[in-house]
Formats: C-alpha cells, sequence, structure tokens
C-alpha cells in the first residue's frame, strides 16, 4: 500500500474539524505518548494485582491464564499492526502513516483507547470464566500491550551494542522499508505463520 507525503497527511489532520479530528491531532502529542504508556502499565498492574486478590489458591491456573494471555497478546499485536494500523480505518491509518513518515514522533493511540478496550475484555472474560482467571488473563494481555509499547519506543530510540539487540531494530526497520512484512514488534512468529516475514531477494535466490 502506497504512503501518502507526509505533509500531504499532516495537512489533512490539520484541516480537519469534529471530535474526531481532534483526537487525532491529540494522539500525535508527547503528553498523550507518555500518559498513555503510564496508564497502560497502570491498568495491567491493577488487574493483575486483583487477580491475586480474588485467586490466591491456584497458582497453577494463574500461571497458565498468565502464559496463555501472553501468547493472545502476540496475535492480537499481530492482527491490530497489520488489519487496524495498516488498514482501511482512516483514525487508525493516517495516525499510524505519520509514524511511519516520522519514526521519532509521538503518533499513537488516543490514551484512554487501550484501558477501556482492556477493561471491557476483562468484563467479558469473566463471564466466560472464574473471576480470577478472566483478571490473570485479561492483566497478562495488558501487561503484554504495555511492554509492546514500551519495546516499540525504545526500538526507534535507543542505540543498542549487543547484536541481538541490534537485529531486533533490523528487523523493525525492514518493516519501516516494506511496510506490507514483519508487522510483529515484539515477536515475529506470526509474520512466520501467516507469511509476513521478510525473506531478502538474495535468499529467495539462494533457495
Amino acid at each position: 500500500m502506497a504512503e501518502k507525503p507526509q505533509s500531504s497527511v499532516a495537512a489533512e489532520v490539520a484541516a480537519e474539524t469534529g471530535f474526531l479530528a481532534a483526537v487525532q491531532r491529540m494522539s500525535a502529542t508527547r503528553w498523550n505518548y507518555f500518559v498513555g504508556q503510564t496508564s497502560d502499565f497502570l491498568v495491567s498492574f491493577v488487574l493483575l494485582g486483583a487477580a491475586v486478590a480474588v485467586d490466591r489458591e491456584h497458582p497453577l491456573r494463574a500461571l497458565v491464564a498468565m502464559l496463555v494471555g501472553l501468547f493472545v497478546f502476540s496475535f492480537i499485536e499481530y492482527a491490530f499492526h497489520r488489519w487496524l494500523f495498516h488498514g482501511p480505518v482512516a483514525l487508525f491509518e493516517r495516525g499510524h502513516t505519520l509514524h511511519h513518515q516520522r519514526p521519532l514522533g509521538y503518533d499513537s493511540l488516543p490514551f484512554f483507547f487501550s484501558p477501556i478496550v482492556i477493561l471491557l475484555l476483562a468484563a467479558l472474560l469473566a463471564t466466560a470464566m472464574p473471576l480470577g482467571a478472566a483478571l490473570y488473563l485479561a492483566g497478562a494481555i495488558a501487561l503484554g500491550y504495555a511492554l509492546y509499547g514500551y519495546a516499540h519506543f525504545i526500538v526507534h530510540r535507543y542505540r543498542f551494542h549487543n547484536a541481538a539487540w541490534r537485529a531486533w531494530v533490523r528487523i523493525h526497520n525492514i518493516h519501516h522499508a516494506h511496510p506490507d512484512k514483519n508487522f510483529g514488534v515484539t515477536t515475529p512468529l506470526w509474520d512466520f505463520v501467516l507469511g509476513t516475514w521478510y525473506v531478502s531477494k538474495s535468499k529467495v535466490r539462494a533457495r
């Protein structure tokens, strides 16, 4: 999918009026970025703390729910990035286009979006399973999202010396050069599974 010039997208956002336009402009601010990251961690800690308070007697269930939650989040991360941020919904797609064009900017989701989604998810899960398990599962998903947000922040801003970390940065930079590849930020798992892992032409020829 071809990206619009940065000036074109930014001008469109600046010129629009109404609630959604105001939210989109707010979403590009530094304070929204850091309030969002802080609230994401707080929501995850509150849910996990509530889970411990509600369900102290089933440590194995807690561990399984946490692991399942982190695994589920890995797919949510991939799905949102591929089909929402690179999808047809302008509120998400244009903000993410700006991020691709200015990766050191603060373009992100509105700070209130993810807490609302996570709390609604926790309430929904609580109708289908024991409350403690629901809180652990939702808390792990929330923690995965918070860690993803932090990982995405540092991947663009920190200069790593460790070879493994530098390889991680290169993998994400490939996505910025090839927006239809390497959607996973915290793990390449779903890129491998769903065929969006980037393979260089030299490697293809070598097969």
